[in-house]
């Protein structure tokens, strides 16, 4: 082996990933990992089988490019009652599996400690939901960098809640207060608000961790982009006194290759290929900006009494729709959803997808001209990247914050109405009835409002794909952070 490549090898950083099991959390985090490795950084992402299925292939297709990464698979702890192969947290996810599954997270803890102190990286990046891995990656002296989910905004405005406490000012949960001390005026009520930030339960001491963890750690990554809310960025930097780096939209970054961009937080490659292109085919019939993409996400389940009213809605509105429909089991829709399908099959105007769906191809597609979303922000993302306006209906975590930025700050969706928050598996007591949605969907379909959304969202999707190309916002922070990384590792040789 020549000198150089020597020189070469300690000159390399080496970088442990370390993302969530839940698939909107792991599929970002994998993003990042893999732009990380085209900047020459070498990754190891440590997750379990199940998880690591979700995103091997890209893995597989990026080391076949020559790029510096892998997966190193930890088998799943073994918990009663939990059947093999169930490691994931989402919407399928029954509460009770989650329970289990939660319990083998800290056997797997010690077991990501221990490959920690074996592979020796120079730095590593967790997820937020792993706030003990600050104070493991101290113990080896070597930088943490915690993958923050979400938007800067809804990080800030949840701060400002925590701070201020404005929602304690008000008489009735349905009763508008301000949030103080932000870049733009803004409204919320209580009824909005996540129950943890209302009152305190055990997952508002988890948050309390994961803040600390965040200010013990070298610093936080965002999938964010400046332009996007640059001002929130500055507004959250000044907050938290930490670092940071919007270095996204990542998965515009790394997704540009067709085949990543069908198979994007797909396990099983391959499964559902025939619909796939059934779907583009159906697909290319449509005229431009004709079809409404309806998608709640991973973790995400509506009663059927909703399900019922989303298809009224969509049926009464007039345009072609591809709904990801997930069904759950309180069995009030008795073979309802099945007849709707059958119909709108037949009509030509609708259609129905069960479970995964290859969103980033739909997205890009010309015949899409909008989304309607639960606000998270991978879809919010997805969706500004391809240009399309969204019709904002949050549902839990941080989603009704980020339905502030869509709507009220960026102006580029409207608000389906939704006014109650609820937690995950729990399909609290509000219905959104068919006119309100139907009046959304219009609103982002046709008219002058629809187009002004359009034009703003055009201008978003622009600079997006700006803040990734050389010397844009996020390569210039990325850059600059490996820069800064090197530079920590050759002071520690010295």
């Amino acid at each position: 082996m020549g000198s150089c490549e020597v020189k070469g090898e300690a000159e390399m950083l080496k970088a442990i990933f370390l993302p969530f099991i839940s698939t909107s959390h792991l599929i970002p985090v994998v993003d990042m990992a893999r732009l990380f490795a085209i900047h020459g950084v070498d990754v190891t992402i440590i997750t379990t089988p199940a998880n690591a299925a979700v995103f091997q292939s890209s893995i597989d297709r990026d080391s076949s490019r020559g790029r510096p990464i892998r997966t190193h698979v930890v088998k799943f702890p073994q918990v009663p009652g939990l059947p093999e192969g169930v490691e994931t947290i989402n919407a399928d996810t029954p509460p009770l599996l989650t329970m289990k599954i939660s319990k083998a997270l800290p056997i797997l803890q010690g077991q990501y400690q221990e490959l920690f102190g074996v592979m020796k990286p120079d730095f590593i990046v967790s997820d937020m939901f792993y706030p003990w891995s600050a104070d493991a990656a101290a113990e080896l002296g070597i930088p943490r960098l915690v993958y923050v989910g979400a938007s800067y905004f809804s990080h800030c405005a949840m701060n400002c809640v925590e701070e201020f406490a404005p929602h304690a000012k008000v008489d009735s949960d349905g009763e508008s207060f301000e949030l103080p001390g932000l870049p733009h005026k803004l409204e919320m009520t209580r009824s909005q608000l996540p129950d943890w930030l209302r009152a305190p339960k055990p997952y508002t001491y988890l948050k309390k961790m994961i803040k600390e963890s965040e200010k013990k750690s070298y610093g936080s990554l965002f999938k964010s982009f400046y332009e996007f809310e640059g001002a929130y960025e500055e507004h959250y930097k000044r907050v938290m006194g930490t670092k940071s780096w919007s270095i996204g939209p990542v998965s515009l970054w790394v997704n540009q290759d067709e085949l990543d961009k069908a198979g994007r937080g797909h396990a099983k490659e391959g499964k559902g290929k025939r619909t796939d292109e059934e779907l583009m085919r159906w697909l290319d019939t449509k005229k431009e900006n004709s079809v409404l993409y309806v998608s709640f996400g991973s973790m995400n389940k509506f009663p059927s009494a909703q399900l019922v009213e989303i298809a009224h809605a969509l049926e009464d509105c007039g345009h072609d729709f591809i709904w990801v429909v997930r069904k759950n089991d309180d069995h009030g829709d008795k073979g309802f959803l099945e007849e709707f399908e059958k119909r709108v099959q037949e009509s030509n105007k609708g259609y129905l997808i069960w479970g995964w769906a290859p969103q980033l191809a739909i997205l890009d597609h010309p015949a899409t001209g909008a989304v309607v979303t639960h606000c998270g922000m991978n879809t919010v993302f997805e969706s500004v990247i391809a240009g399309l306006p969204l019709v904002a209906w949050p549902i839990f975590s941080e989603q009704f914050f980020n339905e502030k930025l869509v709507v009220d700050v960026l102006k580029i969706g409207v608000s389906v109405g939704a006014k109650e928050w609820r937690n995950l598996n729990d399909f609290g007591s509000e219905t959104v009835k068919r006119e309100g949605i139907r009046k959304a969907v219009v609103l982002v379909m046709v008219g002058e409002e629809c187009a002004e959304m359009r034009r703003r969202v055009k201008v978003l999707s622009d600079e997006a794909k700006k803040a990734i190309q050389t010397g844009g916002t996020s390569h210039n922070n990325l850059k600059e952070l490996i820069e800064e990384l090197k530079l920590l590792k050759l002071q520690k040789g010295i």
